[in-house]
């Protein structure tokens, strides 16, 4: 294999001709069935590993049964460090080639660790052969739930609950959906944790209101587990493989699971984004500061903002934040977070491109804003947005390199500068990873 995507799949050459061989690694010797042909380039399989590389983990070393049928780890074949190594070439690619960005990358952000770190968990439920309701992961590119009731990038006490959950909804005979058909009451099971204080929340997604035994489960749950403080229904009537619904019911505790982030308290709600990789995102989010160099006086502008955490964590450190985040609920956290922390702050809920027009055509002067878009990206409002309220730098945090490198580009081509650039592993042995940009504005837009 002369390389590898950040899918996970080894790349090979045969005559010009280009096979992807998932669960391969560069420097593997192998024989490969070949299963697809398309006209530039074909998929392969691998019948028989002849010689493996020096980065190849043995299986008793890889950490999981069933990764190579469940899809959500790319890398889990290889060692860590090759892992890093991937990724950093994959968003110094992306931005020679779609940004056109001669500049090397600073050395790759690696994670403390690469298991156990998720702090959310959206399961699945469907039946087994046998009739038995069974919860996992989808299988690669399908809707074929591959059983799997432990998880290692999931905490030990996931595994532990979602085992109550199966024995209560097998033992009480309980309907669960089917996508097929649309009929059944439960249809994932979805989790969250606050590393920090140890707090979980429970949410269960049905197709109805009230379904059978709901309650029930809320008790015994809770009964079974202290650590469990937030009990949630979410009601999910549509025909679709969406996960969630759009109302949620509290059946127990509080509203809010509550963390801790870089010194601040942060309450975290079901619908609310939150960095999965808790310990990996205040690193992150350090690296985002020190690219920044603030010097107390600062006006930060936090787009894409979600509960607050970023601006939040920085509040200490600048003059006066402003956040914009387009999901009500995680505005309220916002707000609420910003009261917890005693911390003086202007949290609007809007769409990041409105919002950032709106504040341009106010005259909004931020003196630097912090952007952390979706993986499409910023697009051209909010860009054209950034340009006309000229903060001193923009800083950028992407899940996608690719966009980051095309927004990066375009603010380029307005007059801005690319000063430097790091790619951070916030998923370890999954094919993501995310990278932090810092631009400055020329001097003409400083006066």
């Amino acid at each position: 294999m002369e390389g590898i995507t950040l899918e996970g799949s080894g790349v090979a050459r045969a005559d010009g001709f280009t096979l992807f061989v998932p669960l391969t690694a560069p420097g593997d010797y192998a024989r490969i069935k070949v299963v697809k042909v398309l006209k530039r380039y074909g998929f392969g399989i691998v019948d028989q590993i002849l010689a493996p590389s020096p980065d190849r983990l043995p299986e008793e070393e890889q950490g999981c049964g069933c990764f190579r049928q469940c899809g959500g780890c790319a890398f889990r074949h290889i060692a860590y460090g090759a892992e890093l190594k991937i990724k950093e070439n994959a968003v110094r690619d992306a931005f020679r080639r779609l940004g056109g960005f001669g500049l090397e990358p600073l050395p790759i952000l690696g994670a403390p660790s690469a298991d156990r770190y998720r702090n959310k968990a959206q399961y699945p439920l469907g039946r087994d052969r046998d009739g038995r309701i069974v919860a996992g992961f989808y299988a690669r590119n399908s809707h074929r739930i591959v059983p799997a009731e432990d998880c290692p990038l999931q905490p030990v006490i996931f595994s532990e609950i979602l085992r109550l959950v199966l024995d209560f909804l097998n033992a009480n005979r309980l309907s669960v959906y089917d996508e097929g058909t649309g009929k059944g009451d439960y249809r994932h099971v979805y989790l969250r944790e606050a590393p920090s204080t140890g707090e979980v929340m429970l949410c269960m997604v049905a197709s109805r209101e009230n379904p059978p035994g709901m309650r029930e489960l809320a008790e015994k749950v809770q009964a079974a587990f202290s650590e469990v403080v937030s009990v949630y229904l979410n009601i999910n009537p549509e025909k679709t493989n969406v996960i969630l619904g759009r109302e949620y019911r509290l059946l127990a505790g509080k509203a809010q699971i509550t963390d801790e982030f870089l010194g601040k308290k942060l309450a975290v709600s079901p619908a609310s984004f939150y960095q999965v990789n808790q310990a990996q995102a205040q690193r992150l989010y350090e690296l985002a500061f020190d690219f920044a160099e603030f010097t107390g006086t600062e006006h930060l502008l936090d787009l894409y903002c979600g509960i607050g955490s970023i601006g939040l964590s920085a509040a200490d450190r600048i003059g006066k934040l402003t956040g914009v985040e387009i999901v009500p609920q995680a505005v309220e956290n916002a707000r609420l977070n910003a009261k917890l922390n005693g911390v003086k702050a202007e949290f609007f809920c809007a769409d990041a491109s409105g919002a950032a027009r709106k504040l341009a055509e106010e005259g909004a002067k931020p003196d630097v804003i912090l952007v952390d878009p979706p993986r499409k990206g910023c697009g051209a409002e909010v860009l054209e947005a950034i340009f006309r309220m000229a903060p001193r730098k923009v800083v950028m945090i992407s899940c996608n390199p690719a966009t980051a490198a095309r927004d990066c580009k375009i603010l380029c081509e307005g007059g801005y500068r690319l000063r430097k650039y790091q790619a951070a592993d916030m998923f370890p042995r999954t094919g993501h990873v995310e990278c932090v940009a810092l631009l400055t504005a020329p001097d003409a837009a400083r006066e």
